[in-house]
């Protein structure tokens, strides 16, 4: 089935794989371009020809680097001449443990790549494009950035700081920009395989929707978030995350 153009260019950040790929995926289904950023060349030549190549460009670089989120966004307009959605999804979390443990040069790192990121991506996607000529940004949080999550507090701090940079940019970027986050709870990726590798029935056991997440999960909700049926919501965390947050209390 030949899918229509929608005239429409996103920029996707850590989109090789993961929930990345899957909102990339997701938003070239439904006719946007999209040009998709990570780390490895090898895996962005995969994505990029699952995607299809007629509809996708990859630019390889570090997401903290800044003229990297420069030249990503200066190669999504030379090939596409506008970019009208960015979804900031490259991130990090290198450490497992306690707070009281925490190397504060890891945490550092964490915070500059996930949060610090995402900031000059916007900075660079509203300079570009989108001050004169509207569009949309998705942050992708995390339901740990809403609250503690034992072990990887380091992660979820920079997810909440995330969640208010979502906040502080859909109040200075209205009335053209709509700016919003998903925090997703568990989803099968490799990024996230620590938290269920080897034990998954148990830890979907705990969900009231009966499963982890997986990408087309938060593929939809973003494409939803950058679509007209979303025009009237901004400055919004949605969080998808199987029900997990209705146990609360429960003992």
């Amino acid at each position: 089935m030949t899918v229509q153009d929608s005239g429409k260019v996103a920029l996707v950040t850590g989109a090789s794989r993961g929930i990345g790929y899957g909102i990339a995926e997701a938003l070239v289904a439904r006719g946007d371009r999209v040009a998709i950023t990570g780390r490895g060349e090898d895996a962005l030549k995969e994505a990029v020809e699952r995607l299809g190549a007629d509809r996708v460009i990859a630019i390889p670089g570090k997401a903290h680097d800044e003229a990297h989120q420069a030249a990503a966004v200066e190669r999504t307009m030379e090939a596409f001449g506008r970019v009208d959605f960015l979804v900031n999804n490259a991130g990090t979390n290198p450490v497992f443990g306690p707070m009281a443990e925490l190397d504060l040069n890891v945490a550092r790192k964490v915070y500059e790549t996930n949060v610090i990121s995402a900031l000059g991506f916007a900075q660079q996607t509203w300079k570009a494009w989108q001050k004169e000529n509207g569009g949309a940004i998705v942050n992708i949080a995390s339901v740990a950035g809403v609250a503690p999550s034992p072990f990887i507090g380091a992660y979820g701090m920079s997810k909440a700081a995330m969640i208010n940079l979502t906040a502080q940019l859909a109040h200075e970027f209205a009335p053209v920009v709509r700016v919003n986050a998903i925090a997703p709870a568990v989803v099968k990726t490799k990024f996230a395989e620590a938290l269920y590798e080897g034990r998954e029935a148990e830890a979907a056991a705990s969900y009231p929707l009966g499963r982890l997440g997986v990408p087309e999960d938060i593929g939809g909700a973003a494409a939803f978030l950058t679509s007209a049926q979303s025009d009237w919501i901004t400055g919004q965390t949605l969080v998808v995350d199987g029900g997990i947050f209705l146990n609360a209390g429960v003992g």
